[in-house]
């Protein structure tokens, strides 16, 4: 089987259906997301719509941060009496482009997913409601020795740092870096222990602007990171003619 991996849409439509037709040419079976499907971008409405659908075909989908706090966003004025940040409001207006059967979706999405040899979570698998972002070994080893205590899991998969990474566990205990090279297949033979972030569709912060995701093969053991061209400028545009700030806009402009 091929699993499309993807994670951290932010409300980017245009990055999330160029994504998905990518992933279609590469004979994937079954779509993961890996949370933060909304926030920052202007089509929140019409990306949980794609959500529902996949969920529906069949498609594995887990809950993050900023899927939270659309829900339930945090006060608009803090305890402190100072204002709500920037991220903060729009987790308000995402709140508010939602309709009452589109936040029920996101509210039940559960924080890991568990299918052997896979686990899927959007931060750490140790403490998935604590949104720990895994960017060194320490952090990936706690996950990955999280995940690997379940039955037959070997495979880690999350997304929340917006970059493409890959762990594994050698022949000793330590863990082992790997920065992927878009488009080129690495082994990632099951006997040992992987953890992968497979990066931003809908908001790079790398520098550039393609949206990001992987694609597992279990049958030949190989995991793939992609980068995908997309039309950026719409997409851009569509945070600006929503009103949310105009910074949103400008980190897809420039994937910063």
């Amino acid at each position: 089987m091929k699993l499309a991996l993807i994670s951290d849409i932010h409300a980017n439509l245009q990055a999330f259906d160029a994504v998905l037709e990518h992933a279609a040419g590469q004979g994937v079976g079954r779509v993961a997301v890996l949370g933060d499907s909304v926030g920052y971008g202007g089509d929140p409405s019409a990306v949980v719509q794609r959500l529902m659908a996949l969920s529906a075909a069949g498609a594995w989908v887990v809950k993050g941060n900023h899927d939270a706090a659309a829900v339930s966003p945090p006060p608009r004025v803090g305890a402190d009496g100072r204002p709500a940040s920037a991220q903060d409001l729009g987790a308000h207006w995402t709140h508010d482009q939602l309709d009452g059967h589109e936040r029920a979706y996101l509210d039940q999405l559960p924080l890991t997913v568990c299918e052997p040899p896979c686990l899927l979570v959007h931060a750490s698998a140790d403490a998935p409601a604590a949104w720990r972002y895994v960017e060194d070994e320490q952090v990936a080893d706690a996950s990955l020795r999280a995940a690997c205590a379940q039955p037959g899991v070997r495979y880690v998969f999350g997304g929340h740092v917006h970059r493409q990474c890959l762990f594994y566990r050698g022949s000793g205990r330590s863990l082992m870096r790997f920065d992927p090279h878009p488009g080129t297949p690495i082994p990632v033979p099951s006997h040992r222990q992987w953890l992968a972030t497979v990066g931003s569709a809908g908001q790079p912060r790398d520098g550039d602007p393609r949206a990001m995701y992987a694609v597992l093969d279990t049958a030949a053991e190989q995991l793939c990171f992609h980068r995908v061209p997309y039309d950026h400028i719409a997409a851009a545009a569509a945070i600006r003619g929503s009103g949310l700030p105009g910074w949103f806009a400008e980190r897809l402009e420039h994937g910063r």
